[in-house]
């Protein structure tokens, strides 16, 4: 969805951006982080920097040691941006995000929207958020639930135990118990 939306974005004047949280980081991984990255991507795609963000970046460079931005200036910039041109934030296995850090992202997020009618927020994790969001984006979230089959899972473990780099490693009986055994189980959770 991400590559398609992007190859969209080139021709339309939209910004897209987007951010993958890792479980292995969830600890780095603070709204203001997020938002930085999200702020980065958005900002590259710029012709032109805005003088808000010029000035922004110019005064926190004047403290001692420079100094990051705040996640309200980030929001603040982000309204600026988003407000003058399309923009699509795409977030990816939001489930994973610390729940402190969440409710965080999607108050700021919220905020963005409010100023930026034209901003679109693509969110994807596990159903157990699902409430959350819809609390926090309250009127602004449409929730599309995919699921996916047996077959999905089967065909996408096919495919990447045909990428195994060691093929030796694992015996047709094997093989076998992961095919059967792994869709049955995603299907229960």
């Amino acid at each position: 969805m991400i590559d398609a939306l992007g190859d969209w974005a080139r021709g339309e004047n939209a910004a897209v951006a987007c951010f993958y949280f890792d479980f292995a980081a969830r600890k780095e991984q603070s709204p203001t982080s997020i938002l930085s990255s999200l702020l980065k991507q958005v900002v590259g795609g710029l012709e032109k920097i805005p003088e808000k963000i010029v000035q922004a970046f110019r005064g926190e460079g004047k403290v001692i040691g420079g100094r990051k931005l705040e996640l309200g200036e980030i929001v603040e910039i982000l309204q600026v941006i988003s407000s003058s041109r399309r923009t699509f934030i795409c977030i990816d296995a939001l489930d994973e995000c610390e729940a402190v850090h969440r409710a965080k992202l999607l108050g700021s997020l919220k905020q963005i929207l409010h100023k930026s009618p034209s901003t679109r927020v693509f969110l994807a994790g596990r159903l157990h958020i699902r409430d959350e969001v819809e609390k926090q984006l309250v009127g602004g979230v449409a929730v599309i639930a995919i699921t996916p089959t047996n077959d999905d899972i089967t065909r996408f473990l096919r495919a990447k135990l045909k990428e195994d780099t060691t093929p030796d490693a694992m015996d047709q009986s094997l093989e076998e118990d992961i095919i059967n055994n792994i869709p049955e189980s995603v299907s229960e959770m």
